[in-house]
């Protein structure tokens, strides 16, 4: 999981429920738009606050930024039905909320699992967006490895019926015993991301992760400038695989030093930097 490097929002930042015709969703902005608007879409297990130490170096380089939790994801609501959280409704609510922001065509960031996600939605309707940047999420499902280990957790989810506090407990009882120490703030808002996700969220999604379907192709088809971005090393996607996709869309392609699958948490500083890049080389 994406852990923030910190978790105060910058001075100009705000908190708030952004209103769309699919329903509310929590998000953080930062900026004015004077060079465009970007929409940041989380990952697997992932919120909001997985970008805030991207808020501000973007905001500053002129580009109002707005982070967001979907459906069902730590502070935006969602039902206890799985069939809510099916890839083409997280892709409707997508779209909904780019529609929201009212500022005509969007850079769309998708990271890992919010990579699949931003994919299907330009497939569907790639009119509300200005370019794609895949972070750290690759051409199909995850890894063999990450396979058995979502399969596992989504088991879980269902056998003890979403008992979100046991399973955290189970899950922070397999932390290597040498790892660095989290923060007590930190610990804290893992803990309360994790029990404020919906379970059912977490079962569909991890479904969508371990069964996804290569679309290179058809996402190469569109008219879009791409980008994708990831660290130096990946669990979920081998460097290689990414690379290859990369060359597959004719996209840009950017490896983030000192970071692996969390770029956007590990390496702000020169992820702001090539998201501020390309989307200057590719205005709205």
């Amino acid at each position: 999981m994406s852990k923030p490097p910190r978790l105060t929002l910058p001075s100009d930042a705000r908190a708030y429920r952004l209103t769309t015709a699919r329903g509310e969703f929590a998000v953080h902005e930062a900026g004015e738009p004077s060079r465009g608007t970007a929409l940041l879409v989380p990952g697997f297990t992932g919120s909001k606050e997985d970008f805030i130490a991207l808020l501000e170096p973007l905001a500053g380089a002129g580009y109002r930024v707005v982070a967001v939790d979907g459906r069902g994801q730590y502070q935006s609501p969602g039902p206890r039905e799985e069939s809510a959280y099916a890839l083409e409704e997280l892709t409707l609510d997508l779209l909904a909320q780019a529609k929201a922001l009212g500022a005509g065509p969007v850079h769309l960031v998708g990271h890992s699992l919010g990579g699949l996600i931003s994919r299907a939605a330009v497939l569907r309707d790639a009119g509300p967006f200005a370019t794609l940047t895949l972070m750290s999420s690759g051409p199909a499902a995850i890894s063999e490895e990450q396979q058995a280990r979502t399969k596992l957790l989504v088991a879980a989810l269902e056998e003890l019926q979403g008992d979100m506090p046991t399973i955290w407990a189970a899950m922070r009882a397999q932390d290597p015993v040498d790892a660095t120490p989290d923060s007590a703030a930190l610990t804290e808002f893992l803990r309360a991301r994790w029990l404020g996700t919906v379970p059912e969220q977490l079962i569909a999604t991890g479904r969508i992760l371990i069964s996804e379907p290569d679309r290179v192709e058809e996402l190469a088809a569109v008219d879009l400038p791409k980008l994708v971005l990831s660290g130096s090393a990946d669990y979920a996607w081998p460097i290689p695989l990414m690379d290859d996709m990369a060359r597959r869309l004719s996209a840009e392609r950017v490896i983030v030093p000192g970071a692996e699958h969390s770029p956007n948490a590990e390496n702000p500083q020169v992820t702001s930097g090539a998201l501020a890049t390309f989307w200057g080389a590719h205005p709205r």
